[in-house]
């Protein structure tokens, strides 16, 4: 009984920010992804946590026991099982927590993501696409001696002046604004809260379809909840002016896939650079892979040479924090879903 008051105790005072007093001894940190042996582990976390490898699928060992469980934002099949061996704090290696079961922890455990691991990578991808876009790459490079020289086929956009419209305004929205500014784009977005922006220049809007009435470009980082799914409908689209390009790097359930496919159809959307589809991957002969206004990636903006040693980032900082006491970052509310 006394342990499980202790345990209780700790993580409230994790969430109402109160630090009773640091770890002491060794942590044991449960792990669905091995010993993490190609992670530099901290000096001055060395010998004050133990790694425990536990498998995703099968039976755990009767007596393994930790505080902490790493693992991946899916349905693992040994994770209620983890659950109940001791843990307070689970962390999840990856952002979108829509594949997670968070019915399973309870009110006694405290969950965190490596929220804004990929910020950068994915916010060079989106620039890209908008740019390949407004510039019609790779169709404006040629391999013979066009009919025309120094005259495009048809005119070539500009971002100088364009407007970006971001559904979503955290790490990655606020980053590919940061990239987005300098170029002259009029930024504006859209974000679950009213609070101000974190960007200066970035105007804030009060509703999706202030959003992307007026937009060029419309970027799609927001996660995936009941409120964004199926929230590009008919509807939203029908809003837009005619010739916007989009951009989905969050999650593929937030557009509604026949909409899009008749806003491309009429006109009103004039490309689709989509890395997040449902499902995933798309089956073959699916209308999107056909599609001349689409342009499909297998959910890869993310990536990069150094996406590995990323993932673990946050986890490396909120352990030094949980061995502390000190608030952790990127803590999930399983009630708002992100």
């Amino acid at each position: 009984m006394a342990a499980t008051v202790a345990v209780t105790s700790r993580v409230g005072a994790h969430r109402l920010g109160y630090a009773p007093g640091p770890v002491t001894g060794t942590l044991t940190i449960l792990s669905h992804v091995g010993r993490l042996e190609a992670i530099q582990l901290p000096a001055e976390l060395e010998g004050r946590v133990e790694v425990v490898p536990i498998p995703m699928d099968g039976e755990l060992d009767p007596d393994v026991r930790g505080q902490v469980l790493l693992t991946t934002p899916t349905s693992v099949p040994t994770l209620r099982e983890a659950l109940g061996r001791g843990v307070e704090w689970v962390h999840l290696i990856g952002t979108g927590i829509d594949m997670f079961p968070l019915e399973v922890l309870g009110d006694g455990i405290v969950l965190t993501n490596s929220r804004g691991l990929s910020a950068v990578p994915i916010s060079e991808w989106v620039m890209a696409c908008i740019l390949s876009f407004a510039k019609h790459m790779p169709e404006s490079f040629v391999t013979e001696p066009p009919a025309r020289w120094n005259i495009p086929p048809r005119p070539l956009g500009s971002l100088h002046g364009a407007r970006l419209a971001l559904l979503g305004l955290g790490g990655i929205g606020t980053a590919v604004a940061r990239r987005a500014l300098p170029f002259g784009m009029d930024v504006v977005a859209l974000r679950h809260t009213d609070a101000p922006s974190p960007v200066e220049g970035v105007t804030m809007v009060g509703s999706i379809d202030e959003l992307v009435s007026e937009a060029d470009h419309i970027v799609l980082v927001a996660p995936l909840t009941e409120a964004t799914r199926g929230l590009f409908d008919d509807d939203v689209f029908a809003a837009m002016k005619p010739g916007a390009h989009l951009v989905n790097v969050a999650r593929g359930p937030i557009i509604d896939d026949g909409a899009l496919r008749r806003a491309l159809d009429a006109g009103i959307v004039a490309g689709a650079d989509i890395d997040a589809t449902d499902p995933e991957p798309l089956p073959a002969g699916h209308w999107m892979y056909g599609h001349p206004g689409v342009r499909v990636s297998p959910h890869l903006s993310w990536n990069w040479s150094g996406a590995f040693g990323a993932m673990y980032e946050v986890f490396l900082r909120n352990l030094a924090h949980w061995l502390a006491d000190a608030p952790l970052e990127s803590v999930v509310d399983p009630a708002q879903g992100y």
